[in-house]
């Protein structure tokens, strides 16, 4: 009989390490990466080290398409079968996906009480979410502290990303107010943010260098951070292992948050912020 009561769901763009993904029991619905003729499940049929070391090398431009209402259905079910009695789905911003809107419908169809939550974020700004309410579950708490929490970290976290080259942004269309980048010069570094208010991509700056963006990023990052609170950072990026590492010892050295960790982010991300951005998401809280 599983002890815990309430399960919790998230879709792959979550980027949340495969490590607490297990320890939590959080389900993850994939999205798909369609290339070419090929239908790729997010982190199923293909990994994001994969993913990174395809795209520099194919002639062909991936997209991506959203996890169904099916693959909801199936992940529910699958929790259901599990023991669950109730169920929290956190999605991405549905200012950048439909998938949402798929895990609404695929509630309707199912008899246990299913409670969709929209991050407005994506990625790690997701995770960061998607891991508290986790958290609150396994310590007993109710559907309503799980949603109390969910509230209060959605309006605390940041995520800010620093990239490498305007190419795949420019490519992959789907950046919401960034869109004027696309006029610039492809030799420009661009930073933007997804904003928690309105679950949109914004610009935040451009740099002639990769350190000036990743420079950029890192300090209208914590300028957004509450430093006297406790600060959950995860560190995130497309295949540079090295730079992430880099920032792990610079943000434990300068800022000592209680929690920090580091993920590759995912295809769907990836397609548009490409190979050696950088990424920081994070919260704090009291």
């Amino acid at each position: 009989m599983n002890q815990r009561q309430i399960a919790i769901i998230t879709d792959s763009t979550c980027d949340i390490p495969a490590g607490l993904l297990i320890e939590h029991d959080i389900q993850v619905v994939p999205h798909t990466i369609v290339w070419g003729e090929e239908q790729l499940l997010d982190r199923v049929d293909i990994q994001p080290e994969e993913f990174y070391n395809r795209i520099e090398l194919d002639d062909i431009i991936p997209t991506t398409a959203q996890a169904t209402e099916q693959q909801f259905l199936e992940s529910y079910k699958t929790a259901i079968n599990k023991g669950y009695r109730e169920i929290v789905v956190v999605t991405l911003s549905n200012h950048l996906s439909g998938a949402i809107q798929s895990a609404q419908n695929a509630a309707k169809l199912v008899e246990i009480p299913i409670h969709v939550f929209d991050s407005l974020s994506v990625t790690m700004s997701l995770g960061w979410q998607v891991l508290a309410a986790a958290r609150v579950r396994d310590m007993g708490g109710s559907i309503q502290d799980i949603l109390q929490k969910l509230t209060q970290v959605r309006e605390r976290v940041s995520l800010y990303v620093g990239m490498n080259t305007i190419e795949f942004i420019r490519r992959g269309g789907r950046i919401g107010d960034a869109v004027r980048l696309l006029g610039m010069m492809l030799n420009v570094k661009p930073v933007v943010r997804v904003n928690a208010k309105r679950g949109m991509v914004e610009e935040v700056g451009l740099a002639r260098t990769y350190q000036k963006a990743i420079e950029i990023m890192y300090s209208k990052f914590f300028e957004t951070m509450d430093r006297t609170k406790k600060l959950h950072i995860a560190v995130q990026h497309g295949n540079a292992y090295d730079e992430a590492e880099k920032l792990i010892q610079r943000i434990k050295e300068e800022f000592h948050p209680v929690e920090i960790l580091t993920s590759i982010t995912g295809p769907v991300l990836g397609i548009n912020t490409g190979p050696r951005a950088l990424a920081l998401a994070g919260y704090y809280e009291d």
